[in-house]
């Protein structure tokens, strides 16, 4: 068959199934470059303000990662990183290496705030983010000193959201809250680094390695904020200590709706002599609501055992035997004899 002149692609050598798999072509290389841009454009902004740490404490060494987060030389890194070290080695991505001060650690959070010495020049901070505008499938980089190998990047997804993570300090266990799920690549040396969102913020700390593809990052939210700021101000964290152990459990069907929520607290444990004890707690309550708010599970508590919660009244509401029963709570401070 001969051309038809009227058909603008009658010389075309190519077919329909060309011209579809060239749009497709032109469709996934756009994404790849999008993509690419954006890692790109994060790695650019924050690898000047990850730096690597190296530690020596007890004839032992270690290192890590550390965030920059503010212009007069304050970082932040992981808890485990410097351990029970007061100082160390910092060396940035441009290679200025200076020494650095440890300003405060919380190994309940592993979150630890630490200083770089000295009149050496530091790099423009990274900004801060928001781990809480964070969706299940979206792009994170990742920002750290893996294997010793400075300034390495690695990117991935939002795995997954609202992990736990237990810590422990001493006998005190705690588990921090909404902990991120990654699969970009963290291998040893990236703790303490940065997870940054498409912006380039900071949204977590990367933490732990859980598995091949499952990276763990502390959130960078309102409680962290909470936990860095103390640590600057204080060099630690101080909490508060009520003395009851509980465990998420569904509301009885019969409440859901006239109460609005589906899960409280079972109290599984009361610690004799307790603030939790002395104010008339039991085992087998059932936990609705602390400070006025609904409790749903264990972190619904433990975001209220901060410092300003040491010493004052805690009206606390459960379920017993049937009937609401409202108490109040006095919490002390965490120490290492009630922990």
């Amino acid at each position: 068959m001969f051309p038809d002149p009227h058909d603008p692609h009658a010389d075309d050598p190519h077919t329909d199934a060309d011209r579809h798999d060239d749009q497709d072509g032109d469709r996934d290389g756009g994404a790849l470059d999008a993509y690419s841009r954006v890692v790109s454009d994060v790695a650019r902004e924050l690898t000047p303000s990850v730096a690597g740490l190296r530690v020596r404490y007890r004839g032992r060494e270690g290192s890590g990662s550390a965030v920059l987060f503010t212009g007069d030389g304050f970082l932040l890194t992981n808890a485990h990183v410097v351990g029970g070290a007061t100082g160390g080695q910092v060396a940035f991505a441009d290679g200025t290496t200076t020494a650095f001060t440890v300003v405060g650690t919380d190994p309940l959070s592993d979150l630890a705030v630490v200083r770089a010495d000295g009149p050496a020049p530091v790099p423009v901070p990274a900004r801060l983010g928001d781990s809480g505008t964070l969706v299940v499938g979206q792009l994170v980089v990742a920002v750290g000193n893996p294997l010793g190998l400075a300034g390495s990047v690695t990117a991935g997804v939002v795995s997954a959201l609202g992990r736990s993570l237990p810590t422990r300090s001493g006998s005190a266990v705690r588990i921090v809250e909404d902990v991120i799920q990654t699969d970009a690549a963290l291998n040893p040396g990236n703790s303490g680094g940065a997870l940054a969102d498409w912006r380039g913020h900071v949204v977590g700390v990367n933490t732990a390695v859980a598995g091949i593809g499952v990276g763990l990052a502390v959130p960078v939210n309102a409680t962290t904020r909470r936990i860095i700021g103390a640590l600057m101000r204080d060099g630690r964290v101080r909490r508060a200590y009520l003395g009851v152990v509980a465990a998420p459990v569904p509301v009885p069907a019969q409440l859901r709706e006239r109460l609005g929520q589906a899960d409280a607290l079972r109290v599984a444990e009361v610690v004799p002599g307790s603030p939790a004890d002395q104010a008339g707690l039991r085992r087998g309550d059932l936990v609705l609501a602390a400070a006025g708010a609904p409790v749903s599970h264990a972190q619904s508590l433990q975001r209220l055992m901060f410092a300003e919660a040491i010493g004052r009244p805690l009206p606390i509401t459960v379920l017993r035997n049937g009937a609401m029963v409202d108490v109040i709570a006095q919490p002390v401070e965490l120490t290492a004899e009630n922990a």
